[in-house]
């Protein structure tokens, strides 16, 4: 926030001229899977491509959204988690980290990390927050990981556990670029009794479209992705103790007492771990 309507009116041009209108975007498309408003002609059109590829991959938003509120139930309700450090937030949508866990704990605290200059410009929707408790927001990239602690502890107490939330992000971190060792750098500089929450898109036979989707995506839109299989993604919580499911589809995931059935199964596999 500023007084000065100069510089107010510079951030709103630089962030403008960041976004690539001309190209989908997998916030965008997300957003559009979920409903949502902030995306393009370009982001529907290619979200309705993937679709045709894929006629499920809808349900993988929805899955991944229905997931992190659960996880976030479970670590405030079980787990007295009050900090929560969601990297890779996402276009603001229903049921966002901050208004899951406030629901629950008003003085939770919140600080969301993301580099994408139309989450930034929608940023504001995600800074509401109880009086008791505080919400912020770093315009900052996974792999900046200094950065991030530094900004974060202006808003969180790094000597009490934090829920690190990280749902789907690591798919845009290449096998090139160490993604195991940067989920790991950011685990240790968590205390004890801290929780990892991630979720990931995967490869599998049983789901070949999948692929094709992908596929597709990385061929068209950006930034483009990595798919894992279900033994990859579970590597990312080596050393931290998995809770109960473990590591398997979104939707499966402590599903809600009275669904009927299992859920159906999703690409977007997901688990919960916690630092001893």
């Amino acid at each position: 926030m500023t007084d000065n309507p100069a510089a107010a009116n510079d951030v709103a041009e630089s962030l403008r001229a960041r976004i690539n209108t001309g190209q989908p975007h997998t916030a965008r498309i997300w957003n559009y899977w979920l409903g949502g408003k902030d995306n393009y002609e370009v982001d529907r059109a290619a979200g309705d491509q993937i679709r045709q590829l894929h006629p499920g991959i809808g349900e993988y938003a929805r899955a991944d959204r229905l997931f992190l509120g659960r996880a976030v139930r479970h670590l405030v309700e079980e787990a007295g988690i009050r900090q929560f450090l969601d990297i890779g937030t996402g276009l603001p949508t229903a049921d966002n980290t901050h208004e899951v866990a406030q629901r629950l704990a008003p003085d939770a605290r919140i600080v969301y990390v993301d580099n994408d200059p139309l989450v930034l410009a929608h940023a504001r929707a995600l800074l509401t927050s109880t009086p008791e408790g505080r919400t912020d927001y770093l315009d900052e990239d996974l792999r900046n990981i200094d950065a991030i602690f530094e900004h974060a502890a202006k808003t969180m107490d790094f000597s009490e556990p934090i829920g690190l939330i990280l749902l789907g992000v690591v798919i845009f971190i290449g096998d090139d670029e160490d993604p195991y060792g940067l989920v790991r750098q950011l685990t240790e500089r968590l205390p004890a009794g801290s929780h990892l929450v991630l979720s990931h898109t995967i490869t599998s036979p049983s789901m070949p479209d999948v692929d094709e989707a992908v596929a597709f995506w990385n061929e068209h839109g950006t930034p483009k992705l990595t798919q894992r299989t279900p033994e990859d993604v579970t590597r990312f919580f080596d050393g931290l103790e998995l809770l109960e499911p473990g590591v398997l589809s979104c939707s499966r995931w402590r599903p809600e007492p009275g669904d009927e059935g299992e859920p159906e199964e999703v690409a977007m596999f997901g688990g919960v771990a916690r630092k001893s």
